[in-house]
């Protein structure tokens, strides 16, 4: 038997009781002078207060992968300055039909 799945973006953001939308969203991590910018990121964010919800598991997919970065970044000696990587998810912009 299957679990019934939850509809997260019609849950409520539980700061501010504001409503969610998807959207991509930057992530920054900053460690000992080094920084990591992931875009791309499908998130919820409410749209009063912009706190930001991440599909389960989706945070500690993130985690994994900056932790895979930085550790790239100490194999290959660079201790400063950004190290910028993106999903690869592009934005679907959808055109509306227009009755004929």
């Amino acid at each position: 038997m299957t679990k019934p799945t939850i509809d997260l973006s019609k849950v409520p953001c539980s700061e501010c009781g504001g409503e969610t939308k998807p959207q991509l969203v930057v992530q920054e991590f900053e460690r000992e002078g080094l920084r990591v910018e992931v875009s791309g990121v499908r998130a919820l964010v409410c749209a009063q207060c912009g706190e930001i919800y991440f599909e389960p598991g989706g945070a500690q997919a993130l985690s994994e992968s900056v932790n895979s970065l930085f550790a790239l970044a100490r194999r290959n000696r660079q201790h400063k300055g950004t190290i910028r990587a993106n999903t690869g998810i592009k934005r679907r912009t959808v055109k509306p039909k227009i009755a004929a």
